[in-house]
């Protein structure tokens, strides 16, 4: 009935030429109608006596273009269960001969996954950097929470300084004009918090209460509101009342404050946590520098449709944050095309990795349980205070954002398992150097698309925290970037 040819078999690619008799196709049709005549009413004729010359006036071309899909994947899917094929994406299939009463040609277009063998995983050899929390880092988590706790106390006859806190009314005119959003009364702001544009709270370091000044400013370039961006404005400021800073005492009281007995419960809390952050930074590069292994390990070909389905992603993430820079396109170190060429690299890295780590999922029956998953679901609701429902209920109703949320479960659960067979030498480190980024983030794995810029050399942060810890959280974020759709 159905006739299947290997036309072409490249690498991973591969085509075939079906043909379907047309005497299975006109069976397959009638057989359809005659179910359809059962049920089906018709004025002048009572159900199941309907004639099938009519049936097929009425209803032959919905009925055959069902067949024919039937016959189509019907074929298809016999061709690669023959071949023993699995195709990485949908096939593409191409209809080349069709008449009602003759036969169904079409041909059959398929890049299929590729075939690993994962070896030994112990000869493999990774160094995982391990560190403790200090003295050090517990104070510096303790004055910040202390700072967060700051009060302030108005003070007669006191000149602002940076870290005092201003009472002011103002009104902001551009061209003499006031617009929107450019007065407040009553406004309490702390000088050097950086919560104003740039340039005004300079202004009033010296300022003291009573006092009426106008504050020149020009506008960022790339301010919200698109008709004061990269403006010059003034602003007509009296100072109310300027206060000193009170922070609060590192005490068992303060530590009451927090819910706990006493301070040193609370340091061991804020030890704890800080333990917490740098085992997950450790745990993170040891994964990435066992995915930098694996990749060296494993060069087997990979589909095609997949790469491009990847950097598609990898560009449109790259061309995103080209839009937020302040800097634009035409700062970039590389020319596009030797952009597109490097993350045509990555893609194929983070492909390769994907189907490695699938096919070790599986030959292993690792699995997502349904647990993890409401743990997970419960974790992302949880950034979107107040609709938490809404997102849990999106997540179970939409497959695909469900797999998204599955993916690096599964992927972690996969790492761990190698990570278990391989051979890892714990080497103990100070934070600093736990933290740090290596040099070459290449080396690492660290394969995230960057917008770097020609002029990064003569560029310095504005504000470095003193709290090392939060590192954690960029060492998070980068570690699984060339993990690939393992569980796609």
């Amino acid at each position: 009935m159905i006739e299947v040819t290997e036309t072409s078999a490249e690498g991973l690619k591969h085509e075939f030429k079906v043909v379907v008799a047309g005497s299975a196709i006109e069976e397959r049709v009638d057989a359809k109608l005659g179910e359809l005549a059962s049920t089906i009413s018709l004025p002048g004729f009572r159900p199941g006596k309907v004639p099938m010359s009519l049936l097929k006036k009425r209803y032959g071309s919905a009925v055959m273009g069902e067949v024919i899909e039937e016959t189509v994947n019907e074929g298809a899917q016999q061709a690669l269960t023959e071949k023993g094929l699995r195709p990485a994406l949908q096939p593409k299939i191409e209809i080349t001969n069709f008449e009602e009463g003759g036969e169904l040609e079409y041909t059959l277009s398929v890049e299929v996954l590729p075939e690993i063998d994962p070896d030994d995983f112990s000869a493999i050899e990774v160094e995982q950097l391990k560190a403790q929390p200090t003295d050090e880092d517990v104070q510096t988590h303790l004055d910040r929470l202390a700072e967060a706790q700051t009060t302030f106390e108005t003070e007669e006859d006191r000149k602002a300084e940076s870290g005092d806190a201003v009472v002011i009314d103002f009104v902001g005119r551009r061209d003499g004009t006031e617009f929107d959003g450019g007065s407040a009364k009553d406004f309490q702001l702390v000088l050097g918090s950086g919560s104003f544009i740039p340039g005004f709270e300079d202004q009033l370091i010296g300022a003291s209460a009573g006092q009426n000044l106008d504050i020149n400013v020009t506008f960022p370039e790339s301010y919200g509101a698109e008709e004061l961006a990269g403006q010059d404005a003034v602003f007509e400021v009296d100072v109310k009342e300027v206060k000193r800073p009170e922070k609060a005492a590192i005490d068992d009281e303060f530590a009451s404050k927090m819910g706990l007995e006493s301070l040193e419960e609370l340091k061991k809390t804020l030890n704890d946590q800080i333990k917490t952050d740098y085992d997950r930074v450790s745990r993170n590069r040891v994964k990435r520098k066992l995915l930098d292994e694996l990749a060296d390990r494993y060069d087997f070909e990979v589909p095609t449709g997949l790469i491009d389905a990847e950097f598609d992603a990898i560009w449109q993430q790259f061309g995103a944050q080209i839009s937020d820079s302040e800097e634009g396109a035409d700062k970039l170190e590389k020319s596009e095309d030797e952009l597109k060429a490097d993350y045509k690299e990555i893609a194929e890295r983070r492909v390769r990795l994907g189907l490695l780590l699938s096919e070790v999922g599986n030959r292993n029956n690792i699995e997502v349980h349904q647990e993890e998953l409401n743990r997970a679901m419960a974790e992302h609701a949880r950034r979107y205070p107040g609709r938490e429902r809404e997102i849990i209920q999106h997540l179970q109703d939409d497959p695909q954002a469900m797999s998204q949320l599955q993916a690096p479960i599964f992927e972690d659960k996969v790492v761990d398992f190698i990570l278990e067979m391989v051979n890892v030498t714990e080497r103990e480190v100070t934070p600093d150097e736990l933290l740090n980024e290596p040099e070459d983030d290449e080396s690492e794995g660290n394969s995230e698309p960057k917008a770097k810029s020609k002029a990064k050399s003569g560029s310095k942060s504005k504000a470095k925290s003193s709290n090392k810890s939060s590192s954690a959280k960029k060492e998070e974020s980068t570690a699984s970037d060339d993990e690939g759709q393992a569980s796609e």
